[in-house]
């Protein structure tokens, strides 16, 4: 049961120790996304997203597939 404990000390220390490591990359990209939306104004955010809707909404479809 000692050895066990021992184990658990080890691999909570490896954890704790390396999740502030693991989670840089993706906290700089969170900012890195943040910065760049906050660089674009509202209006055009939302006439992009709006373009976008309709473009998906009255694309053409597909013939269907004749089996």
């Amino acid at each position: 049961m000692k050895t066990v404990r021992w184990l658990l000390l080890v691999a909570f220390l490896i954890v704790v120790g390396l999740w502030p490591a693991a989670l840089a990359p993706v906290t700089l990209a969170l900012t890195g996304v943040d910065l760049v939306l906050s660089a674009i104004p509202g209006p055009v955010l939302l006439l992009s997203a709006g373009v976008v809707w309709l473009w998906t909404r009255n694309r053409p479809t597909a013939p269907a597939a004749r089996a």
